[in-house]
């Protein structure tokens, strides 16, 4: 099993997104996501996840915003991945090159037109609601193939 954050830093109607393109061997590989990773032993998601950004992008975000818990069975054939999903809007510092893939600012009126895991296509709409929420989405060889959400108040 392994534990993750993924975040969504927001700002003047764009999204920072990584085109994942530059390691080899990358599950992602040729996808736009979030940033995040991998939460290590002892530290909270909230610690993660500010971590991570700043690890990926330099950018130090403050007050990340929960939406919601993913759960991506065997998602990489493998392990079950389990996943904190943050927004952000309250950052500091510049964007430095990332070894993760190219960062950029994309109009949230175009986040579903780039190469995403189709999860995202659906989730990514979640964001802007006030309700948290916790899914399951389950691939089979790298495709979608069920997906469920409840909505919590």
């Amino acid at each position: 099993m392994k534990l993750a954050t993924l975040c969504y830093i927001q700002k003047d109607n764009k999204t920072l997104m990584i085109h994942r393109v530059k390691k080899e061997n990358d599950m992602h590989m040729g996808k736009w996501n979030g940033l995040g990773g991998k939460i290590i032993p002892g530290e909270t998601p909230e610690e993660c996840v500010i971590r991570e950004v700043e690890e990926e992008s330099g950018l130090k975000i403050k007050n990340p915003n929960l939406k919601g818990f993913i759960t991506f069975p065997a998602f990489d054939g493998f392990e079950d991945w389990y996943v904190f999903v943050y927004t952000a809007t309250d950052f500091s510092r510049r964007l430095k090159k990332s070894d993760e893939g190219i960062l950029r600012w994309i109009n949230n009126s175009e986040l579903l037109t780039l190469p995403l895991w189709d999860g995202d296509k659906i989730f990514l709409k979640w964001l802007s609601n006030d309700r948290l929420f916790s899914a399951k989405f389950i691939y089979k060889n790298g495709r979608l193939v069920e997906h469920n959400v409840v909505f919590y108040n």
